[in-house]
C-alpha cells in the first residue's frame, strides 16, 4: 500500500517517562485522528497499566489511535488500534522501530502495518545519539515497504522539508518536543 493511502495517521505522539506531567498537554495538542504510541516502559507493571488506562480514555475522547509498545497483552487490554515492537504476535496489526537496514528488512518480513524510522535529525530526548539524516532515513522506509512514519527532531515544517527532499517517502511523523511548543 502506498504511504499516502496509508489507514494510519499522519501524525503521532511517543510518550515515554522524560515526558512527565506534560503528557496530557501533548496529548492535547494533537489533531483529531492522531496517534500515539504509549511507552513508558520503565514503569513497573501495574503504573503501566494505570497510566495505559488514562491515556487509551484520553485517546477515546479526542479521536486519537492507540498503539501500545512492548506488551501485545496491554495492547489488547487497552483496546489499542495497534501493537509496537510487540512482544508477541496478537491480531493486532503491527508496527516495528526501523534504525538500520537490518530492522528495516525484518519489519518488511514480518509484515509490520507501519514503520517508525530514525532518529532522522538529532533530537533532544537522546543528546548526542548519531542520526539518519534524511537520505539514509528515507532508503530505509524503502527498505521496509510499508508506511513510515519519520521521527527524531521532527515538527510539521521539518517534515514538510523531508518530504520534499526524499520524494515522498514518509507517511507522516512522531515525536515528542513537537506536540509541547
Amino acid at each position: 500500500m502506498a504511504a499516502n493511502q496509508s489507514p494510519w495517521p499522519r501524525q503521532w505522539l511517543m510518550t515515554d517517562e522524560r515526558i512527565g506531567d506534560r503528557l496530557w498537554q501533548a496529548i492535547d495538542a494533537l489533531p483529531r485522528g492522531a496517534g500515539i504510541v504509549f511507552r513508558h516502559y520503565s514503569l513497573g507493571e501495574e503504573e503501566r497499566r494505570a497510566l495505559g488506562l488514562k491515556v487509551a480514555e484520553a485517546a477515546r475522547d479526542r479521536g486519537l489511535i492507540l498503539g501500545v509498545a512492548g506488551s501485545s497483552g496491554l495492547a489488547g487490554e487497552l483496546g489499542a488500534s495497534l501493537a509496537h515492537n510487540p512482544d508477541e504476535p496478537s491480531g493486532l496489526p503491527f508496527s516495528m522501530a526501523v534504525h538500520d537496514e537490518r530492522q528495516a528488512e525484518a519489519a518488511r518480513l514480518a509484515g509490520a502495518a507501519l514503520v517508525f524510522v530514525g532518529p532522522v535529525y538529532a533530537t533532544r530526548s537522546h543528546p548526542g545519539a548519531a542520526h539518519l539524516g534524511a537520505n539514509s532515513a528515507a532508503e530505509l522506509a524503502r527498505i521496509a515497504r510499508c508506511p513510515a512514519i519519520a521521527l527524531g527532531g521532527m515538527d510539521r515544517e521539518r517534515f514538510d522539508a523531508l518530504q520534499a527532499a526524499t520524494s515522498g517517502a514518509f507517511h507522516g511523523y512522531a515525536g515528542i518536543d513537537c506536540w509541547l511548543q
